[in-house]
Order: structure tokens, then C-alpha cells, then sequence
């Protein structure tokens, strides 16, 4: 008897979750409170942990044509532009850690996720509840029930407080600037993903759609978070006024762009509670983390994996597996992707020097020492996760 499965959420997660799900045998609709899955979002970075997994879900070839290898990753000073690491990636990653590393937009990656979607998919549902015994409920009065609830409805879960008891996003007195720009208007720009760093504000640039668009992100300290929203148009003379004095590649990239948006950045404490009867968490719905690490979309994906392959015998038995699986590694992310945060915003010279000091040590002296620090996230596979 094929086993029934309903995914609250067509992101990222959501799809990887529902993919892997029906690969396994399950039938799974997925309920998406938006009308359309409009292009949404900007780029995002896909390591060797989510690669691989999407390599075993047959899906890595599609997005290899949309994305961007990145040769390096570095690590500058954004004032001066002065290099303190750099990392060869793209023939390293794959030799290293036995997968690509790339950069890409997150509307490709949600386009290729839905190629690879075979299921039923219902377009403006809005979930309101979740019952332990696996009936979903929906804002027009209608009760759907499946064997498995899957919540991967993002930071602001209708179902997470049912699952983990309540609590609210907490603001973690950053904001980010978001834009993209055609490869002709920036000049200048490193090929590698580029982190540039400096007191109490970074950025990122890196290019996606094979080199056809740079990705921007500029993460500020703030006390005025402003309107909570992923989407809100800022104004770009403030984003200007946050990188003052910063690299002609920063600001001219600003300058150059057709809007920005400002994200007030917020996240949640790692919880312990993942399951309730039949429904578990997945995604920022279980642990929303600061992009410092650059894991937010990959966390997403080895959680659809290994949901998936838990979920092979006795339900309840999976599901209590899978969240002993997930949660340490995910609360550990979390915590490391904060601590990246404030590396990156180091303010005066001794601090900065205490920081940054070790990194141009090992970069010129033992660069082979700077591809240990990621080897516990990047070299996990579609195996190890399982263990």
C-alpha cells in the first residue's frame, strides 16, 4: 500500500523533501500558500554536502547549466580591498569533498527542484493547523490527511510552535542588502566568491547563471531593523551610506544595480523538538540560521534526504530518527554560521589583527590548513548523514 505524504511548502526544502519522498515510494502533494512560484530571491551558494545529495536525486546535471563554478572563495578587507585568504574551489571542492561547489539563483534552483517533482502540487493553500495523527487543516475549512506531515513553511511556520512550543524570530540586529547585476555594468568584480569585511558590516559578491549576473549581499549591524520582510525595496543611497569609504567593487555595485532590497535578518534558537505524532519540521522551519555559512538552502536539502530515507520503515520510528539525525548537525550550523558573523565584523586594528592575522599566516604558509575548517560540513554524503 503506497504511503501518503503532504509537504507544507514548495521552497527549497519543500521540493527537495517531496522529491525525495516520491522516490522512495511515497505519493506527496505539496500545499503552497503563494498563487505561482514566481522568481523570487537572489543568489545562493549549493557546497558539496547539497550537490551530492542532489547528484543522488538525478538532479545535478540541470542545475550545472544554470549555475556558476566559482574558481576560489576569498576573504578580503573592504576598505582596502587587501586579500587575506584565497581558496582554490572548483577543481578542490570536487577532488576534496567529491562534489561541485556552486553558486547559483535561487528561482534556478527552485525551476530544477520542480522539473524533478513528480506529485501533485496545489497553488494557493493557506495551512492553518496540522493535527499529530497527520490531517492537515486549510484556511477555507477543508481537512487533507496523510500519513506524514512534512512543515517546510519557512522562519515564520504556522506549524513550528505546534511542534516546538512557542517562540518567536528573534532580530539579530542585522540587516542585509540584496541586489543582482548584469555582468556588463560591474567591472572589476573577482571571479571567485568574494567576502569583504570590515567593522561591523560585511559583503559578498558572486556570480550566477554562468557569470550572467553578480550576486550581491551586504550584511549591516543595525538597531533600526525596519519593515520584516524579505522583499521590501531599500533605498540605495542608505546601502551607499553603509559602505562608505568601502572598495570601488562594493559601492559601484550598488550603484549599478536596478533596485536593492533591505532584509532585516532574524533567526530562532536551535530547538530540540523537531516531531510531533506525525508531523516533523524541516527547513528554516526547524532551524532559520544567519547566511554567514552559506548553508540555509543546502541544511534544507540533507534534511529532505535524510527524511526520506528514515521514513523507508516504521513511520514513527523514522521520524524520531530523523530528528536525532538532524538536529545536533543543524543547532551546530546554526551556532557556526553566528560565529562567522562576527568574524567578519571585527572592529579595530587588534581585533582585526587577531582575526585575520592566522588566516594570511595560513593562506601563504600552509593553505592546505584552510580547507580543514569546512571539512566537517562540506565532506558529509548522502551516506554519512545517515550514520
Amino acid at each position: 500500500m503506497t504511503r501518503s505524504a503532504i509537504v507544507v511548502g514548495a521552497g527549497i526544502g519543500g521540493l527537495a523533501a517531496a522529491i525525495s519522498l516520491h522516490q522512495h515510494g511515497w505519493d506527496v502533494t505539496i500545499l503552497e500558500q503563494a498563487p505561482a512560484l514566481a522568481e523570487v530571491g537572489a543568489g545562493i551558494q549549493i557546497s558539496p554536502n547539497g550537490t551530492k545529495i542532489l547528484e543522488r536525486l538525478g538532479l545535478l546535471s540541470a542545475l550545472e547549466q544554470v549555475a556558476f563554478e566559482a574558481p576560489a572563495i576569498e576573504l578580503r578587507m573592504g576598505t582596502s580591498g587587501r586579500r587575506v585568504f584565497h581558496m582554490p574551489m572548483a577543481a578542490a571542492a570536487r577532488h576534496r569533498w567529491g562534489g561541485p561547489h556552486l553558486n547559483v539563483h535561487r528561482a534556478d534552483l527552485v525551476d530544477v527542484l520542480q522539473s524533478g517533482f513528480q506529485g501533485t502540487m496545489r497553488l494557493g493553500q493557506t495551512v492553518t493547523a496540522a493535527t499529530p495523527d497527520g490531517q492537515v487543516l486549510l484556511a477555507d475549512g477543508t481537512a487533507l490527511q496523510a500519513d506524514v506531515i512534512v512543515a517546510a513553511d519557512g522562519l515564520h511556520s504556522r506549524l513550528r510552535a505546534q511542534v516546538a512550543g512557542p517562540d518567536t524570530a528573534r532580530f539579530t540586529g542585522n540587516i542585509a542588502w540584496r541586489c543582482t547585476v548584469p555582468a556588463d555594468r560591474v567591472h572589476n568584480i573577482p571571479q571567485a566568491t568574494t567576502i569583504w569585511a570590515g567593522p561591523r558590516r560585511h559583503a559578498i559578491t558572486n556570480w550566477i547563471r554562468g557569470g550572467a549576473l553578480l550576486n550581491f549581499v551586504g550584511i549591516v549591524e543595525t538597531d533600526d531593523r525596519g519593515a520584516e520582510a524579505w522583499d521590501r525595496v531599500g533605498d540605495p543611497a542608505d546601502a551607499l551610506a553603509d559602505f562608505a569609504g568601502w572598495v570601488p567593487q562594493v559601492r559601484d555595485t550598488i550603484r549599478s544595480a536596478d533596485q536593492i532590497l533591505r532584509w532585516p535578518i532574524y533567526d530562532r534558537q536551535p530547538t530540540p523538538l523537531w516531531i510531533d505524532g506525525r508531523v516533523a519540521l524541516l527547513g528554516d522551519a526547524a532551524h532559520p540560521m544567519v547566511p554567514s555559512m552559506a548553508q540555509g538552502a543546502v541544511q534544507a536539502i540533507e534534511d529532505a534526504w535524510v527524511l526520506a530515507n528514515c521514513l523507508n520503515g516504521d513511520i514513527d520510528a523514522g521520524l524520531q530518527r530523523y530528528q536525532s539525525l538532524r538536529q545536533p548537525r543543524t543547532a551546530r550550523v546554526q551556532q557556526t554560521s553566528l560565529k562567522n558573523l562576527r568574524q567578519f565584523h571585527r572592529s579595530g586594528i587588534f581585533a582585526q589583527a587577531a582575526t585575520y592575522g592566522p588566516m594570511i599566516a595560513a593562506s601563504l604558509f600552509a593553505p592546505k590548513a584552510l580547507y580543514t575548517r569546512p571539512d566537517w560540513i562540506y565532506a558529509a554524503t548522502p551516506d554519512t548523514l545517515m550514520k
